[in-house]
């Protein structure tokens, strides 16, 4: 991913790079992040936190790289555009209190469409919560064999958007052996890992003669790239605060 924020805003006039950083033991460390990226010299070598005197850091890491980006960036009042997935609950705490002194865009998925389709979930959750005969919903992502994290921070979120909007209390991440009856008030969760996908969701709404289905799904890790960046360029001058790509999308 960080090559890929690197060719693309390289490529983009509202945009000068001006530190590309990885870890201390990274073994292309001093080569020029250009190069790296396939779009030829930059003149910024690849380097470590603490380099950095940009007005915007985009983190698409780990999660503890994550979280010492945003102590880097909390110490030189930066803002910060969180991408990392997979952060335990004390290192979510510490990006929500991060935000009190610096803003921030933090979204499980930076993609435009996925954020889209996050809304159009809430919608349909809240249009079908009443319907006598209930709402069976499940929750399918697919991610390429090397990811981490299962299910997806962005299927957790796709899931926290519908447990808010329809009540609904449980979730179970797959089903084996004899589970009984389906329970109204559940959410199921289902994570596939195959190839080389970058990343694809469905959020399926079952009830008793029809289903809603929406879908969204990437073709290459670009779309996620491209929303980092359009996170960026929105997040400069604004005021300490923890945002998401709801806000910069106006939705």
């Amino acid at each position: 991913m960080g090559q890929r924020v690197t060719a693309l805003a390289a490529k983009d006039s509202r945009f000068k790079i001006v530190a590309a950083l990885e870890s201390a033991n990274h073994p292309l460390l001093g080569t020029d992040a250009g190069l790296i990226a396939g779009v030829g010299e930059i003149g910024v070598p690849l380097g470590v936190v603490g380099e950095s005197d940009a007005d915007v850091v985009i983190d698409f890491s780990v999660p503890a790289a994550a979280v010492a980006v945003v102590a880097h960036c909390l110490e030189f009042k930066r803002p910060v555009v969180v991408a990392t997935t997979g952060l335990e609950r004390d290192q979510q705490d510490f990006i929500r209190k991060a935000a009190h002194s610096i803003p921030i865009v933090w979204s499980p998925s930076m993609s435009t469409a996925v954020n889209v389709a996050m809304k159009l979930t809430d919608i349909a959750a809240r249009a079908l919560r009443d319907l006598p005969s209930g709402v069976d919903v499940e929750i399918i992502e697919c991610h390429h064999r090397f990811k981490e994290d299962a299910p997806s921070g962005t299927a957790l979120k796709f899931g926290k958007i519908v447990a808010e909007a329809m009540d609904m209390d449980d979730a179970v991440h797959g089903r084996s052996g004899r589970p009984g009856q389906r329970p109204r008030n559940e959410i199921g969760y289902h994570a596939v890992r195959a190839g080389d996908n970058p990343g694809e969701h469905t959020i399926l709404f079952g009830m008793l003669g029809e289903k809603l289905e929406i879908h969204v799904a990437a073709s290459n890790r670009d779309c996620y790239a491209q929303g980092a960046l359009l996170a960026a360029a929105w997040l400069r001058g604004k005021p300490a605060g923890l945002y998401g790509m709801s806000d910069v999308l106006g939705l």
